[in-house]
């Protein structure tokens, strides 16, 4: 690893930060900022107040900071209930209001989202499931999009020394419990280091392909340049096809991914390249847009908009800025951060959505994500023609892993405390 310093925290903040989604903070991988008091760097602004078309397709307000900074705190969603290590959260869409919960150690539980007073274990593998590194574990769930008539579910587990995407079936009407050995392995690929091992899955809303979060491999600086090199799955945002099958694949490579069919020995399943450690990536289904948050070395945390073939830059650069080498890098064909902050307002970014509820409507178009060393939450408004405008909305104090919807659209905040809050206006 390269030199390093111990970051002095709290003994909470610390366990916390040797969890999951510290993961590129631990204390091998974080380097020191000599004190200097960092200024978050934005793309452009646009006037508090302004009224912005959305790519054209719909117009929407970007709030005075009046209305929004600062003026929201978390509610505990499900008071009854409480979790261990919940990193993700997500519905069904099949009009049950079901609510299911992931948890690290490799179970996976189920509620009614409508009275939350109770939860039923719904998947265990937590045996197959390797969660001894801070950032390992069971990661993703993603619901196949005709859930209510198949019945199939996806996860994104590691064991000790790979990453797993594999398929289940259940009742969808049920709720009951799956069992575990009906397990289907999709896809797996090898994990040199414990850590950046991405996680999210997430099927598209147009095509129907599942999108895959694959980190860079871990250790401080990407040492074995994974994230740049075609030929290997990390480091990237992969899109497969699970409907079908081909060749001795348990999947199929759609013909409009970025290299299908090329003769170079690129890996078909590359979507986009160039990422550290995508902690949580959603579409937005107004605007098409893919939103990613990439976890930062040693300075930079980045908001990135996902497009086929791009390279979003790492190791060559992290964030807008060079890092290898740190200086007249060559940034040419490199896709720069939508957005990024610097590490004086946190150290690792945890994605959210493009917010679509009714319950807090001045929130209404704004990418809702947060940081989960800081515990800040933001919003931010990008009208695909103006720079994005920041705002922060509460400082909850959680060790943030992951944000959820439920099928009205509302938003739910998992944290590393084991409970489930909501963002309410103060």
């Amino acid at each position: 690893m390269n030199q390093v310093k111990e970051i002095m925290i709290s003994s909470v903040l610390l366990f916390a930060l040797f969890l999951l989604i510290s993961c590129s903070k631990t204390p091998q991988d974080i380097q020191d900022d000599s004190g200097e008091v960092l200024q978050e760097k934005e793309t452009a602004s646009i006037d508090k107040g302004e009224e912005a078309a959305d790519s054209g397709e719909s117009s929407f307000y970007i709030p005075k900071a009046s209305e929004v900074e600062n003026q929201f705190t978390v509610l505990d969603a499900f008071p009854n209930l409480s979790f261990t290590e919940p990193l993700d959260f997500q519905n069904t869409g099949d009009g049950s209001g079901r609510i299911f919960l992931v948890e690290r150690r490799g179970y996976i539980y189920v509620l009614d989202g409508a009275t939350g007073t109770d939860k039923e274990l719904f998947l265990d593998i937590s045996k197959r499931v390797d969660s001894s590194g801070q950032e390992m574990g069971l990661l993703g769930l993603a619901f196949h999009p005709g859930f209510e008539e198949n019945g199939l579910f996806f996860v994104n587990y590691t064991t000790s020394n790979n990453t797993v995407i594999s398929g289940f079936k259940t009742d969808a009407n049920g709720g009951i419990r799956v069992d575990a050995a009906g397990e289907e392995i999709v896809l797996t690929f090898q994990q040199p280091y414990s850590n950046h091992n991405g996680g999210q899955i997430v099927f598209g809303p147009d095509d129907g392909y599942l999108y895959i979060a694959a980190g860079d491999g871990g250790g401080a600086g990407d040492p074995r340049g994974n994230s740049q090199n075609l030929e290997t799955l990390l480091g990237k945002i992969l899109r497969i096809n699970v409907e079908m099958k081909e060749d001795q694949l348990n999947y199929n490579i759609p013909q409009d991914n970025p290299f299908a069919g090329n003769q170079k020995g690129y890996r078909e399943e590359i979507y986009a390249y160039g990422l550290r450690n995508p902690w949580r990536f959603s579409f937005d289904s107004s605007s098409g847009r893919l939103w990613a948050a990439d976890v930062g070395q040693d300075r930079i945390e980045e908001i990135d908009l996902i497009e086929s073939g791009k390279n979003y830059g790492w190791n060559i650069m992290e964030g807008s800025q060079c890092y290898n080498p740190p200086e007249d890098c060559d940034t040419t064909g490199l896709e720069l951060p939508l957005y990024e902050y610097q590490h004086s307002e946190g150290r690792s970014i945890t994605g959210g959505f493009v917010y679509k509820g009714n319950s807090i409507p001045v929130l209404k178009g704004a990418y809702i994500y947060s940081d989960f060393v800081s515990g800040y939450i933001w919003g931010l408004w990008y009208d695909g023609k103006s720079g994005p405008q920041k705002f922060l909305l509460s400082e909850s104090g959680l060790n943030i892993s992951s944000f959820g919807l439920d099928e009205d659209g509302e938003l739910y905040i998992t944290a590393f405390d084991g409970k489930i809050y909501r963002l309410v206006k103060r």
